[in-house]
């Protein structure tokens, strides 16, 4: 269905180019008009396919209706826009006849946005009549941008043209011929003002100095607004036009407010062999099913990828939804379903923000990318997949995206889908364990007994009554009963990089927060960072109104904005896995035409993020006479003010840049042990193993336990102990009678004197 709108329209254009003379354009049942502009060195015309006239438009000014024609109302506000199916896979597959005329019928205006959201569409292709100042200039008027906290400022929330009257007007070049389908309109976006257009007119040009206006029947047509700043509203042509420029005409507005708005254009490109912009587009070569998911979809996905690589993966679920969807797991192992001595546990987390589905796909095209990446025996992949534990959550909220996806990738707007059922924004359900930290540190007289990790969950936060979704009563679950190592928790609406601490101390709304670990937070994040194709270009523009390219596109979370009961900040704190978050795009729902781009992007930063989980340390630490690991071992490195803990089956990773460290690891019971362990360049672990001894008291403890007769090496051991305990004793008890006899002589002497 790639071709059916775009390809028909431009060999039309090029026929008629060809003959020099405007013709009808004919489509196979059921009909379908499409209007057409031809270039001419003489004043351009526009050919309908109906008997209409249209009136030109100078550049300058829009001659207003002389009569106030009727509203067109083929405005959609909950329709999910068609898309396009993009899988060279599914391409090959033969559809039944009557599937295949379905879709036709859904997807004649299936035409992708232009790219004012995504910034495909440059700065220098949007104009305007007019505009109140530089942040409200043409270039602010794209769908779902947001604005600074600060009104006036460089970055607000939309175009706003600086004459109230029916001659403003907000025009865009596409840069080639263009079948424009239909226009998507939102208003201002702003915490102090309120502003949106309530009715338009639509117009398009091939040269932009003479405009022909969108037509319904013998009117003009008038497109119908918003009623409020943020639910988009879509706008179908009648008739579909080829051209190179549209304007967006504002008619009327809210009564209280002025001529602003936010924007995105529909349109397939149509091939022209003499324009000198044509290009090739950019996609992916990898044959993956780049579309939208829905959950059963999702499912269905997932199921075809453990059949291909059965031998390498495993779906399995970790809890259900308010609305009782399961969160489906992929992993991918070269032993899936058991935990392998040393080897360390990785985690994607994706779709926390309902709506923020980019971050979705990307986890299911890289489970597609593994699996028939493995099977080609592409070394890279082989050793993940033999050396890591692989598991991947695409949906962690899956009630959020279903409601998002019902509207669409361009209509769901800003918030559409991103709380769960309940209204909770999950990145702030989980407990908050920095200011528990925080506040024990500052009461206790020696900060260095108060624990630094492992930090148990507050008893109101396990009551029956608390505000936690099971969403996330899902995940920590999870996050308890595999030793997860690394993570990653993909978002969107942003590109940048953040890294914990999410939440700042004493509730400051923006303070740099740094972990112990502060150092290798940010070279995970630079990981990423510099490897994303979108990030790390020096050319790019700023998705909304911050600009992180000054900081390498890396942040800490509160120097960002303060997120108490974040997830990265809980898997810090109450586990020993590192986590940071990624915003991947500044489109939260890009179309599905933009899905084999995104994943070109975001392709060798998902997999190099995954090889970080080999850096740093690794060993087992086990009994000294039963050469049995032992769980819940304190491995402290000097200097790093975080501990971490051994697995069930005494296994450790510490995660550490290159350097040489000091390493002490105890457990209940045994005598510590201290070794130095030397970390390289080299993205491969190294081995520090640990062998501890036992207490003579808890070797007793365990003998008495087991009803056994002490060994004599132990009663000579527990008989040496005790001598030593008895002989300390006697001297602080002969110091303090020392002490107390000094004391005495000093207050006689004071008193004879």
């Amino acid at each position: 269905m790639e071709k059916s709108l775009c390809m028909l329209p431009a060999v039309l254009f090029l026929g008629l180019l060809t003959h020099g003379a405007a013709a009808l354009i004919n489509t196979p049942a059921p009909t379908k008009s499409y209007a057409l502009i031809n270039y001419t060195t003489t004043r351009p015309t526009l050919n309908w396919t109906e008997a209409v006239t249209a009136k030109g438009e100078s550049r300058d000014r829009t001659t207003p209706a002389t009569a106030e024609p009727d509203i067109f109302t083929t405005t959609v506000r909950d329709k999910q826009l068609d898309t396009t199916d993009t899988s060279k896979e599914r391409n090959k597959k033969e559809k039944d006849p009557r599937d295949r005329k379905t879709e036709d019928d859904k997807s004649k205006l299936d035409c992708p946005p232009l790219g004012l959201e995504s910034l495909r569409v440059d700065d220098s292709q949007i104009q305007a009549s007019s505009y109140q100042r530089s942040g409200l200039g043409p270039h602010r008027g794209r769908l779902n941008i947001q604005s600074g906290i600060e009104d006036g400022d460089l970055y607000d929330g939309a175009w706003c043209a600086e004459y109230k009257d029916r001659h403003q007007w907000l025009e865009v070049d596409a840069l080639h011929l263009t079948l424009f389908t239909g226009v998507i309109l939102q208003g201002r976006n702003s915490i102090w003002s309120w502003d949106w257009v309530e009715t338009y007119k639509v117009q398009l040009s091939n040269d932009s100095i003479t405009w022909h206006t969108s037509m319904n029947g013998t009117q003009e047509a008038l497109f119908e607004g918003n009623q409020n700043p943020e639910t988009p509203v879509l706008g179908l042509l009648p008739v579909p036009t080829v051209a190179r420029f549209i304007r967006i005409n504002p008619q009327t507005w809210y009564s209280n407010g002025t001529v602003c708005l936010r924007a995105e254009i529909l349109g397939c490109r149509v091939h022209d062999p003499s324009d000198i912009y044509s290009a090739h587009e950019s996609g992916s070569k990898d044959a993956l099913d780049f579309r939208h998911h829905n959950y059963k979809e999702m499912r269905k996905l997932m199921k075809s990828v453990t059949e291909e690589c059965p031998d390498i993966t495993r779906v399995y679920t970790i809890g259900r939804s308010y609305m009782g969807l399961k969160l489906y797991v992929m992993e991918i192992s070269d032993n899936p379903g058991k935990h392998e001595l040393g080897e360390p546990e990785f985690r994607y987390v994706a779709g926390m923000h309902g709506n923020e589905a980019l971050g979705r796909e990307l986890v299911l095209n890289l489970m597609q990318y593994m699996c028939k990446e493995y099977k080609k025996g592409n070394q890279r992949i082989v050793r993940l997949v033999t050396e890591t534990r692989i598991h991947l959550l695409p949906s962690m909220n899956p009630d959020g995206y279903e409601e998002a996806y019902v509207k669409g990738s361009e209509l769901s707007g800003w918030a559409e889908g991103r709380y769960s059922f309940e209204g909770i924004d999950l990145n702030h359900n989980f407990p908050d364990l920095n200011n528990i930290m925080w506040d024990t540190q500052e009461k206790a007289a020696d900060k260095s007994k108060v624990p630094n990790h492992y930090i148990p969950i507050p008893e109101y936060y396990t009551k029956e009554d608390a505000t936690v979704a099971p969403e996330t009563r899902a995940v920590i679950s999870w996050m308890q009963d595999i030793p997860f190592v690394l993570s990653a928790n993909l978002h969107g609406g942003e590109l940048v990089v953040t890294y914990p601490f999410d939440c700042t101390r004493d509730w400051a709304p923006q303070e740099d927060t740094p972990t112990a670990d502060n150092a290798f937070f940010r070279w995970l994040a630079s990981v990423y960072a510099s490897t994303n194709l979108v990030m790390a270009n020096p050319d790019r523009r700023i998705c909304h109104y911050e600009e992180f390219q000054s900081y390498n596109n890396i942040i800490n979370g509160g120097a960002w904005h303060t997120v108490p009961g974040s997830m990265n900040d809980f898997s810090y704190l109450h586990t020993n896995c590192f986590e940071v978050t990624v915003e991947l795009s500044c489109d939260k729902f890009p179309h599905v035409s933009e899905l084999p781009i995104e994943w070109e992007n975001n392709k060798e930063s998902l997999l190099v993020y995954m090889e970080q989980v080999h850096r740093g340390i690794k060993g087992v630490v086990r009994d000294k006479l039963t050469k049995k690991g032992i769980a819940d071992a304190i491995i402290k490195v000097e200097d790093h003010d975080h501990d971490i803990r051994s697995a069930a089956d005494g296994d450790y990773w510490r995660l550490l840049n290159p350097g040489e460290y000091k390493v002490i690891v105890w457990a209940v019971g045994y005598f510590p042990s201290m070794r130095r362990c030397n970390v390289g360049m080299e993205p491969n672990p190294t081995i520090c193993d640990f062998i501890l001894t036992k207490t003579p008291i808890q070797r007793l403890k365990e003998i008495r336990a087991k009803g056994e007769k002490i060994p004599q090496d132990l009663q000579l051991r527990l008989r040496a102990l005790r001598l030593r305990k008895l002989r300390a004793s006697t001297k602080a008890i002969n110091r303090r009678r020392e002490g107390q006899r000094m004391r005495k002589a000093r207050s006689s002497q004071a008193w004879k004197a």
